[in-house]
C-alpha cells in the first residue's frame, strides 16, 4: 500500500501527480486556509505533510498523530514549525533552501529601487489625474547609484543582493549573526563587516534579509529606527517580526526615515491598517520568491524532501538531523 500524504495548500498540478506517483495524496487544492482543530484533522491517518509558512505545524499535531514521519515546508523560512516537537517525536522537518535565492535578491533589488525613486507613490498621482505639469522638486529621492547599502542578514540572499550593487558603484556594509570570508567578501562587492548600529548609522539603503527567530524579533524597532538617516530608506524582504512595524509605520508619518519598502508583515495576511495611509511605503503581498519557476523549483524541492524521507532516505534539506537521536 502507499503511504499517505496530505498537501495543506494548492501546488502546481504537475507536482501533484508527481507525488501521487509516489503516495496517496489528499490535496488541498481549493486551497482553503485550515484552522489549527482542522490541520490536525486532516494530519491524521498521514505519514508524511507538505506545507508552506502558513500553517503552524505545532507540538499538539505532533501528539495527536504520532505516525507521522515527515513535515516538508514549501519555503526556506520554517518558523510555522515547532523543530524542537518535530524532534522529540522522531519526524523529520525540511525546507527548500537555494532553489529561491537570485529571485528573492531580483525582488529586493527591485523593491529597494522602487522605495528610493518612489515609482509606486507617483504611479499613484498620475492614475489620480494629478499629473498636470512638470516640475523640479516632482517626487525627488535619494539615488542608488553610488550610495551606501546596508545588508542586515548575509546569507545565500544577502550575498545575491550585494552582488547586484556592483553595477551601482555602491559600497556594501553588512551585519550578520557571523563574519564571512574573506573570499565571500570579495565576491560580495568588497562588503565590510560592521555592527549594526553602525550600519544603520551609515547606510542609505537598508535591506533586511534574516530568517525570523525570537533572537531576532524586532531587530528592527524605534531604537533602530531613530539610528537611520531621515534620508535612508529600509526593505524589508525577510518575515514579519524583523521589524517592529508600529515602530515603522510611526517613523515614516514622522518623516525619521524617508521610505520603506515592506514584503512582510507581522501577522500577515493581516497588516496594519496604517500603513495605507501613508504614500511613503511601498507595499507588496510577500512575493519575493514568486516567479514562476521558482516557485515550481520550491514546490518540486519540497516534493524532494517528502518523497526522500518517506523512502528511508535522508531528506536533501534536513532541518532536524538529530531526529534519528530522539
Amino acid at each position: 500500500m502507499k503511504q499517505k500524504i496530505f498537501v495543506s495548500r494548492a501546488i502546481f498540478p504537475e507536482v501533484l501527480a508527481r507525488l501521487e506517483q509516489h503516495f496517496e495524496v489528499e490535496s488541498n487544492q481549493e486551497d482553503r486556509i485550515y484552522p489549527a482543530d482542522e490541520l490536525l484533522a486532516k494530519a491524521r491517518g498521514k505519514d508524511g505533510l507538505f506545507t508552506t509558512p502558513s500553517e503552524p505545524v505545532t507540538a499538539a499535531l505532533f501528539a495527536a498523530n504520532p505516525q507521522l514521519k515527515a513535515v516538508c515546508n514549501m519555503a526556506v523560512g520554517y518558523n510555522n514549525i515547532d523543530i524542537a516537537a518535530a524532534t522529540a517525536a522522531g519526524v523529520m522537518a525540511t525546507n527548500t533552501p537555494d532553489v529561491l535565492n537570485e529571485t528573492t535578491a531580483d525582488f529586493g533589488w527591485a523593491l529597494m529601487m522602487a522605495t528610493a525613486r518612489r515609482i509606486t507613490e507617483s504611479e499613484h498621482f498620475l492614475r489620480a489625474g494629478k499629473w498636470k505639469k512638470w516640475s523640479y522638486d516632482s517626487f525627488v529621492g535619494p539615488d542608488v547609484h553610488g550610495a551606501t547599502l546596508g545588508i542586515i542578514g548575509m546569507g545565500r540572499i544577502g550575498q545575491a543582493i550585494a552582488r547586484r550593487s556592483l553595477g551601482f558603484d555602491m559600497q556594501v556594509l553588512y551585519h550578520n549573526r557571523s563574519r564571512l570570508n574573506p573570499e565571500q567578501e570579495a565576491r560580495a562587492n568588497n562588503a565590510q563587516y560592521v555592527g549594526k548600529e553602525e550600519l544603520l548609522k551609515r547606510a542609505d539603503h537598508v535591506v533586511l534579509v534574516l530568517p525570523y527567530s525570537k533572537d531576532t524579533h524586532h531587530t528592527i524597532a524605534a531604537a533602530e529606527l531613530a539610528l537611520m538617516k531621515p534620508t535612508a530608506t529600509l526593505t524589508n524582504i525577510a518575515r514579519g517580526g524583523i521589524v517592529d512595524d508600529a515602530a515603522l509605520i510611526e517613523a515614516l508619518r514622522a518623516g525619521r526615515i524617508a521610505a520603506a519598502g515592506v514584503d512582510v508583515f507581522e501577522n500577515e495576511p493581516a497588516f496594519k491598517p496604517e500603513f495605507l495611509q501613508l504614500s511613503n511605503v511601498v507595499l507588496t503581498p510577500h512575493i519575493a520568491s514568486a516567479s514562476t519557476p521558482t516557485r515550481l523549483a520550491m514546490a518540486n524541492c519540497a516534493a524532494d524532501n517528502l518523497i526522500a524521507a518517506l523512502s528511508g532516505q535522508a531528506p536533501p534539506n534536513l532541518l532536524n538531523k538529530d531526529v534519528a537521536k530522539a
